[in-house]
């Protein structure tokens, strides 16, 4: 792909296959026979969709950083480096299924098929669209997109209810969030999975282990390996690379086939680097957490760049005449006019549909102001010791 130096984090602009990098990625694929079997039954379109979707989630960043050096966006936050652990993860789920991202998950909502305008349109706060300038973090619940808030790790509970649902209804589906190694600290967490364990629900909760929480490295304040947390809670823990599209696309096939035979819940690691700063703010910051030996690793193992390589070197079968390079460029140039377009389109959206004032309270459950000395809250006598509850 196309490399943007205004952009893209400092190891990418250059970026070339390395093959000791490219050797890891093949034995990554070949290392478990079921997860090798996987990928080889893949075929040139669903090899393409994975490709074409961690495109359009960089170039979907790539839009919103532009915007903050504009000054159209105060800041955004991003999943560059990130991208072939949400794109792979949903493309292993069937129709019906259901996600719920967390912000740097953007990547599910688009390959979910939510338009990329509506995305665009939650950052710059419009009222048309699903939070009506409420809220940047947005979903499509129509489309299996549940939108989340800002706290990490608060969907835990939240998907594992619908997980419920699912199995109480016999519905067969499964659902499926993410959870940062910061969030995996939190009570929400470790209190919905514990209950989605008793009740063997189909869950799905990917461990998104970034290396850092915030400006915490993971070793500062995870010291035990994150797959420990299947043994502790009962559930079937698997890994995976996480900058390996293919070996999280293999992983989370197994993961779902566990959850849908009523086996659930599971967890799975994925094992990946936060290229940039926990937002656009504080990228200096958050480059400063490591040595840049790190970033040079990371940098190697670009998603996109070694998911290229191995298109070329192991699948010329995708393209006519085998012109890997020739029909991904084709690929990468629709996407580009397809992120453009949407942006476009949800600027205009600023232009022409701001949120009216006037429709601030409405949808909201209680007014701002309503105390205990309100109407709204009528007073109630003390329950006597012994007396039965009112109901």
């Amino acid at each position: 792909m196309k490399r943007h130096p205004a952009y893209d984090p400092p190891e990418y602009v250059q970026w070339q296959p390395d093959p000791e990098v490219q050797g890891e990625y093949a034995a990554a694929l070949e290392s478990q026979p079921g997860r090798a079997r996987r990928v080889a039954t893949l075929s040139a379109d669903a090899l393409l969709a994975l490709y074409e979707g961690m495109l359009r989630f960089r170039l979907h960043d790539i839009a919103l950083k532009r915007w903050v050096r504009q000054g159209v966006l105060s800041k955004a936050w991003l999943g560059t480096g990130e991208e072939a652990v949400t794109v792979g993860n949903v493309h292993a789920l069937s129709p019906g299924d259901l996600v719920g991202p967390m912000i740097r998950n953007a990547g599910a909502c688009h390959e979910m098929g939510m338009p990329l305008a509506d995305m665009f349109r939650a950052y710059l706060g419009t009222a048309d669209q699903i939070t009506r300038g409420r809220d940047l973090h947005t979903g499509d619940p129509a489309r299996g997109v549940v939108p989340p808030i800002s706290f990490v790790a608060s969907l835990v509970p939240v998907m594992g209810g619908m997980a419920l649902a699912s199995k109480l209804r016999g519905e067969g589906r499964v659902a499926m969030t993410w959870v940062g190694d910061g969030a995996s600290r939190t009570a929400e967490f470790h209190e919905g999975l514990n209950q989605a364990a008793v009740l063997r629900v189909p869950l799905l909760l990917v461990l998104q282990d970034n290396q850092v929480a915030l400006g915490t490295r993971r070793e500062v304040q995870c010291p035990a390996p994150l797959a420990d947390l299947g043994r502790a809670y009962g559930v079937p823990a698997l890994t995976c690379q996480g900058n390996n599209v293919l070996d999280v696309y293999a992983a989370t096939a197994e993961a779902v086939e566990i959850c849908r035979a009523g086996k659930g819940p599971a967890l799975l690691v994925a094992t990946t680097f936060r290229m940039g700063g926990h937002a656009t703010h504080d990228e200096a910051e958050a480059r400063a957490l490591f040595p840049p030996e790190v970033f040079e690793h990371w940098g190697r193992r670009d998603p996109i760049g070694t998911f290229e390589a191995w298109l070329q070197s192991a699948r010329p079968d995708v393209a006519p005449g085998g012109d890997v390079a020739g029909l991904l460029a084709q690929v990468e140039e629709r996407v580009v006019a397809q992120v453009e377009a949407a942006a476009e389109e949800a600027l205009a959206s600023r232009r022409e549909h701001m949120p009216d004032p006037a429709t601030l309270l409405e949808g909201v459950l209680a007014e701002a102001g309503a105390g205990p000395d309100s109407p709204a809250f009528p007073p109630r006598p003390l329950r006597a010791a012994g007396a039965p509850l009112e109901r």
